[in-house]
C-alpha cells in the first residue's frame, strides 16, 4: 500500500530514496566531471597558445554544446518514458524507445556534421567578427564535427543504461574517454612521443579519438555486459509506430526546450562575440568554471529524474509528493553551498589559465562573481524542474517557461545592456539573470503538485508491428 503524506514532514523518511539519489548521483556525477576534465584538459592546454587560441576552441566547441542539447533533448524523452516503464518493469518497451531515441540522434548528428565539415567558416563566423578567432575556430571545427555521430549514439546508449539504474557505465565511459583526451591533447597539441606538434587541430584529433573510444566501450557494454536491459544490437532495428508517436510527442518538448536552451547559449556567444576577444576567453574561463559546479548538481538531478519518473510510473503519487518536498530543500542546500565555493575558488581557478592576458582574467574574475549568485538559483530550479516536473510527466511545462524566458527576458535585457554600452559583467549578468528568476515560477509550479503525469501504456497497447 502507497505511503501517506504527513503534511508537515519536510524531509521524506523513506530510507529507499535517499539510498537511490547518492548511489545514482555519485555516478552520474562522476561521469559529468570526468566529461568536464575532457572539455577542460582542451582549454588549459591550448591557453598556452594565446586569447585567440582559447577563443577559437571555445567558439567552435559552441557547435558541441548546440548538439550537446540537441541529443540531450533526444536522451532527456528516453530517460522520461523509459524509467517510467522501468516502474512498470516492461522492458520490451523500454527496448524500443531506446532504438527510435538512437535513431533520431543518429539522425542529429549526421545532419550537423555535413553542415560543419561543408561550412566551417560561416558557423564560426555567427559567433564572432574576430578573424584571428575564426581562424583558429575553423581549424578546430573541421576535425571535430567527425566526432558528432560517435557522441550522439554513446549519450543514447548511455542514457538507456541510466533508465534502468545503470548509472555506473557511463562514469566508466568518461573516465576511458578522460585518459585517452589528456594524453592525446598532451602529444597532439605540444609535439610529445614523437608526434607532431598541432596545435588547435592537435586538441580537435584528440576529442575526435577520444568520441570514438566512448563509442566502443558503451557499445561492448550494453550488447555484451548488461543484464538488466539485455539490448541486443537487433533490437536498434527494431520499432513501435505506437511509442514512436508518444516518443514524439513527448519527447517533442524536451528537444523543443533543449534546442531553445542551445540558442540561448549560441545566443550568448555570439552577444559576448561582439565585445572582443578577451570577453571571450573570460566567458570561455568563467562557464567552464560553471561546468564544474554544475556537476553535483546535475548529476543529482538526473538521479531524482529517475527516481520521479520511476515512482509516477509505478502510480505511487502521494509518497512522490513526500519526495518532492525534500527535493526542493536539499536543492536549495547545494545551491547556497555550490554559490558560497564558487566565490572561494574563482581566484585560482581563473590562475590556472596561465596564457589569460591581465584584462581576460580582469573580466573572468567578475563573470565568476556574478555566477557564485546565480549558482544558488540554477540549483533550485533547473534540478526541480528537470528532477520533478520535466520528468513527472508536465514536459509541456518546462519548455515553455523556457522559451517564454529566453527570448522574453535573457536575450533581450543583454541585447539592451550591449547597445547602451554596459560594461561586460552587466551583459553577464542579464545573460544569466533567469537562474534566479525562474525559481519563483518552480516554487509555485511544484507545490502545486499538478505535474504528475503517467505516461505509460499497457503492453496489449503496443506493437512491434515495424
Amino acid at each position: 500500500m502507497e505511503k501517506t503524506a504527513d503534511k508537515t514532514l519536510l524531509f521524506t523518511r523513506d530510507k529507499s530514496f535517499y539510498i537511490s539519489l547518492f548511489t545514482l548521483a555519485i555516478p552520474v556525477a562522476l561521469q559529468n566531471l570526468i566529461t568536464f576534465a575532457v572539455g577542460f584538459a582542451d582549454n588549459i592546454m591550448v591557453s598556452s597558445l594565446g586569447d585567440a587560441a582559447v577563443s577559437g576552441v571555445y567558439m567552435g566547441s559552441q557547435i558541441q554544446t548546440f548538439l550537446q542539447m540537441f541529443s540531450g533533448g533526444v536522451e532527456g524523452a528516453i530517460l522520461v518514458l523509459a524509467a517510467q516503464y522501468w516502474g512498470k518493469n516492461d522492458t520490451s518497451s523500454i527496448k524500443r524507445i531506446v532504438s527510435i531515441g538512437t535513431h533520431f540522434s543518429l539522425i542529429i548528428g549526421s545532419i550537423v556534421t555535413v553542415v560543419c565539415a561543408l561550412f566551417p567558416s560561416f558557423v564560426i563566423g555567427l559567433f564572432t567578427h574576430d578573424g584571428m578567432v575564426i581562424a583558429d575556430g575553423v581549424i578546430y571545427l573541421r576535425t571535430v564535427c567527425f566526432s558528432y555521430v560517435f557522441f550522439c549514439l554513446t549519450q543514447a546508449l548511455i542514457a538507456a543504461m541510466r533508465s534502468v539504474e545503470q548509472a555506473k557505465i557511463g562514469m566508466t565511459v568518461s573516465a576511458i574517454s578522460l585518459v585517452a583526451n589528456i594524453f592525446l591533447n598532451y602529444s597532439l597539441i605540444f609535439g610529445k612521443f614523437g608526434l607532431p606538434s598541432l596545435g588547435v587541430r592537435g586538441a580537435a584529433i584528440a576529442t575526435l579519438i577520444s568520441r570514438v573510444t566512448e563509442t566502443l566501450v558503451i557499445g561492448i557494454y550494453v550488447f555484451s555486459v548488461d543484464r538488466k536491459l539485455r539490448l541486443k544490437l537487433s533490437d536498434l532495428l527494431r520499432t513501435d509506430a505506437v511509442l514512436r508517436k508518444d516518443f514524439i510527442r513527448y519527447g517533442l518538448p524536451i528537444v523543443g526546450g533543449n534546442v531553445v536552451w542551445s540558442v540561448n547559449l549560441m545566443g550568448n556567444s555570439i552577444i559576448l562575440g561582439r565585445l572582443n576577444s578577451q570577453v571571450i576567453a573570460a566567458a570561455s574561463v568563467a562557464n567552464n568554471l560553471n561546468a564544474l559546479a554544475y556537476v553535483t548538481m546535475n548529476g543529482m538531478s538526473s538521479a531524482v529524474g529517475i527516481i520521479t519518473g520511476k515512482t509516477v510510473g509505478a502510480g505511487k503519487t502521494t509518497l512522490m509528493k513526500e519526495y518532492a518536498k525534500t527535493t526542493q530543500i536539499i536543492f536549495l542546500c547545494v545551491g547556497i553551498l555550490t554559490g558560497a565555493l564558487l566565490s572561494l575558488i574563482k581566484a585560482p581557478f581563473i590562475s590556472l589559465y596561465s596564457g589569460l592576458t591581465p584584462q581576460a582574467a580582469h573580466y573572468a574574475m567578475q563573470f565568476c562573481t556574478v555566477l557564485s549568485v546565480t549558482m544558488i538559483g540554477t540549483c533550485y530550479q533547473a534540478a526541480c524542474l528537470f528532477g520533478l516536473v520535466k520528468s513527472g510527466g508536465d514536459i509541456g511545462f518546462v519548455f515553455k517557461n523556457d522559451t517564454i524566458f529566453v527570448f522574453g527576458v535573457v536575450l533581450p535585457s543583454a541585447i539592451i545592456a550591449l547597445i547602451s554600452g554596459a560594461p561586460a559583467w552587466v551583459v553577464f549578468a542579464c545573460l544569466k539573470c533567469d537562474q534566479i528568476l525562474k525559481c519563483f515560477v518552480a516554487v509555485v509550479k511544484i507545490n502545486k503538485f499538478n505535474w504528475m503525469k503517467n505516461l505509460t501504456r499497457e503492453k496489449n497497447e503496443t506493437a512491434e508491428n515495424e
